[in-house]
């Protein structure tokens, strides 16, 4: 069961981080009010980090920043590590 849940929560998660990318990239693109960094690594922190590397691909967005360039592949690899070690103590 809560595996279920967790799987649930990171696909949530993992679109909500694609939408802020998406999002953030146009705002930046039309001179908006943009999404602050620190709230899109909350959201990769909540499990959202696959969505946003996706995000950074496919909207070439923050790229160039390298807390996102090797701190989100970082956080992903922790985030695989915990999900990893959940999954065994369930087995």
């Amino acid at each position: 069961m809560i595996l279920e849940l967790i799987f649930v929560w990171i696909i949530l998660m993992t679109v909500v981080g694609f939408a802020a990318m998406g999002i953030d990239k146009r705002r930046a693109r039309h001179r908006r009010l943009r999404i602050p960094e620190r709230t899109l690594f909350l959201f990769a922190v909540l499990g959202g980090t696959l969505g946003i590397l996706l995000g950074m691909k496919a909207f070439h967005h923050k790229t160039r920043h390298n807390t996102f360039r090797y701190g989100m592949p970082g956080l992903l690899l922790g985030q695989m590590a915990v999900v990893m070690y959940t999954c065994l103590q369930n087995v």
